[in-house]
């Protein structure tokens, strides 16, 4: 295959986007519309007359080992409580039951390391070693309601320690392998974590990074902290201090073979996830077992319209994120499903590795991060040009809204034209997807999510009044519980009540998006509702600003921040990055400034473009505005360890200073 890139498929798309009205639609291809799990809109309506019922019934394809008494309890709001006097364990529902189904010889996990390491895990091998691992914390101490802290890469044994903690009841605590040791230390401190998993070394781009004895460096002092667990993964020499350190292998080796899964009542805690704040500590979301696991399970199901006999998945997230938690660990799982685990980044070794194990492994459904693609698109259609991605036959995205240009290059360079698109919005908080096409049934627009779920709810409300919006732009809220809803914040239930629900009720879920719906009632989720800009009384989403500027042919990625002005009030900074070799000009500014009028309007054009060869992102791909806005106003910027690459801070800094240096 030629690895010149493909302009005219770049021309084409370009072209396309002044076309890209409300009004366009991607309607399903017809041979996956006969074959997809849901086709008949009536879905919609039958969830809608009784969700209930509807819950319920996705309820029980779940292995329940006693069966609930009252789906929902709501006479306490928001402190709402599902499938109550059931039990249930999702270790078991992840595993045992498709062992004892027969199933145990599918692979669930073909894992691949940076430098081509490789394991196939089936389920047998992985449910063998979940219960020896079950057993070997226990003999640690590790009981019923001990709250377990994971600190590991994309590793299976990441994999193995939530589902052993799952099984005899103890909530994990799983931080990001990105996350700097201090970051574990505040998040085992907060959640009174009794054990930490952790690793030896983790790769990253070619380089060993040591973990453990970093995490040493801070972790003295917990009272509560009393045992720390090793894999040994990279051979990366650390200290152990007798009595508290333990080598994962050495434990598992001496730990029995057996270890049956706990029946957990369905609200039985199943993990914490911290969710980062800017100015406040963490958020300890807690969900619970049988709400979260129903929740996950159907829309795993349903959304990525799973055939788990044939398909092979990929979500190239990280498990230390929810998306990872739902869409790569207990959704997939409890689905029998085939998934891809890659230990690596997108461009390492090469800008092509994706493209690679999709052709090796088969993948036919991807689910990844339009900063994800955005890369991509700079880096150019060459690289997925040399691989065959013909067994992909569905595309998702998470974590943003993506844009529409990238939507159109994903839908044409990945998937060939022939594969779905589903653009998915949910939170760390809602446990599982909300909002998003039903690939067999709905007809997308590039850059909406469309429509809620089947058992969803969501308005868009005015402002001030918070009455709903028919058309127009408010703020997003989800007006009835859902079974995968965080139960509340850890130990925090008053920062609870006031974060999401003091300002409509307690029957009201404020998201803290922003959001728009049109004429045919589709939602567009246009970003938090702190990524304003207010530029002369005009008020701008950071997301719809970015949109209008990556519209601009030669622009790969954007990302906008307000900064003080004493004429408008606010003017629009943006940070943009060209697509391959090229480089900014005056041309090239007042060409996107044109850009920007012509789909917005004059006062949206940016009073200030400043050239970044990459923006400073999470190793998830989100991007951190906050961070653009600290420099951008000469503020200390504190830990950037948690980026993908720290060093892009240090580079944007000096292209500010250059440009101040112009401008004096």
């Amino acid at each position: 295959m030629s690895t010149e890139p493909d302009t005219q498929t770049s021309d084409a798309l370009d072209s396309e986007l002044a076309a890209l009205l409300d009004v366009e639609r991607f309607p399903p291809p017809p041979e996956f519309r006969e074959q997809a799990l849901l086709k008949d809109p009536a879905v919609y309506e039958q969830a809608a007359r009784d969700p209930l019922a509807w819950w319920a019934s996705e309820a029980e394809q779940l292995h329940w080992f006693r069966r609930w008494d009252t789906v929902l309890e709501d006479s306490n709001p928001p402190f709402y409580e599902w499938f109550v006097g059931g039990t249930l364990n999702a270790s078991y529902n992840c595993l045992d039951r498709h062992v004892e189904a027969g199933i145990g010889g599918r692979i669930a996990l073909h894992w691949r390391g940076e430098d081509g390491e490789e394991r196939d895990i089936t389920y047998a091998q992985l449910l063998a070693e979940v219960k020896r691992l079950a057993s070997a914390l226990k003999a640690q101490g590790i009981a019923k309601g001990d709250v377990v802290g994971i600190y590991l890469p994309m590793i299976p044994e990441v994999v193995v320690s939530m589902l052993a903690c799952s099984r005899i009841g103890a909530p994990h605590n799983v931080v990001f392998g990105g996350f700097s040791a201090e970051a574990v230390r505040e998040r085992m401190e907060f959640s009174q974590a009794k054990l930490l998993i952790t690793v030896d070394g983790a790769a990253r781009k070619g380089k060993t990074a040591p973990v453990k004895d970093r995490v040493d460096e801070v972790m003295g002092g917990l009272p509560a902290l009393e045992k720390i667990v090793v894999v040994r993964s990279k051979g990366t020499p650390c200290q152990m201090q007798p009595g508290r350190d333990v080598y994962y292998e050495e434990i598992l080796a001496e730990a029995d073979a057996e270890c049956p899964a706990e029946p957990l009542d369905a609200e039985h805690p199943l993990y914490i996830l911290y969710t980062s704040g800017s100015t406040a500590k963490p958020k300890g979301i807690l969900h619970t077992t049988g709400g979260y696991l129903t929740g996950v399970c159907a829309t795993h199901r349903y959304v990525f319209d799973l055939k788990p006999e044939r398909d092979v998945y990929w979500c190239a997230a990280d498990v230390g994120w929810v998306t990872g938690h739902s869409y790569i660990v207990y959704g997939p799982l409890c689905n029998a499903a085939t998934s891809v685990m890659w230990e690596g980044a997108p461009d390492y070794p090469h800008k092509g590795i994706w493209w690679e194990l999709i052709e090796r492994y088969g993948v036919s459904i991807l689910y990844c991060a339009p900063t994800a693609i955005r890369a991509c698109i700079k880096w150019g259609p060459q690289w997925p040009a040399k691989h065959d991605l013909s067994s992909l036959r569905l595309l998702g995205t998470v974590g943003e809204p993506i844009n529409p240009k990238a939507w159109l290059w994903y839908h044409r360079v990945i998937g060939g034209e022939r594969c779905p698109i589903v653009d998915t919005w949910w939170q760390t908080e809602t446990g599982a997807i909300m909002i998003t096409p039903l690939p067999g049934i709905t007809e997308t627009k590039p850059g909406s999510a469309t429509r809620p779920l089947p058992g969803v709810f969501a308005e868009v409300l005015e402002e001030s009044s918070g009455e709903p919006i028919t058309e127009g732009q408010g703020l997003l809220v989800l007006t009835r519980p859902w079974p995968s809803m965080l139960r509340t914040l850890y130990k925090e239930p008053e920062r609870f009540v006031e974060t999401y629900f003091e300002r409509f009720g307690p029957q009201t879920y404020l998201v803290g998006d922003a959001a728009r719906r049109d004429r045919d009632a589709y939602l567009w989720v246009i970003g938090r509702i702190d990524d304003v800009v207010n530029v002369s009384g005009h008020r701008l989403s950071t997301a719809e600003v970015e949109s209008a500027i990556v519209a601009h042919p030669d622009v790969a990625e954007a990302a906008v921040i307000g900064q003080h002005d004493e004429d408008t009030g606010q003017a629009i900074v943006a940070f943009v990055t060209l697509q391959g070799d090229l480089e900014g000009d005056e041309g090239t500014i007042e060409g996107i400034r044109a850009t920007v009028a012509e789909r917005i309007g004059k006062f949206a054009r940016p009073k200030r473009i400043i050239w970044s060869e990459d923006l400073p992102k999470t190793r998830s791909g989100k991007i951190m505005r906050r961070l653009l806005r600290d420099i951008a106003e000469g503020r200390a910027l504190g830990d950037v360890t948690t980026l993908r690459d720290p060093a892009v801070m240090e580079q944007l800094q000096h292209k500010i200073s250059e440009r101040q240096a112009e401008e004096d």
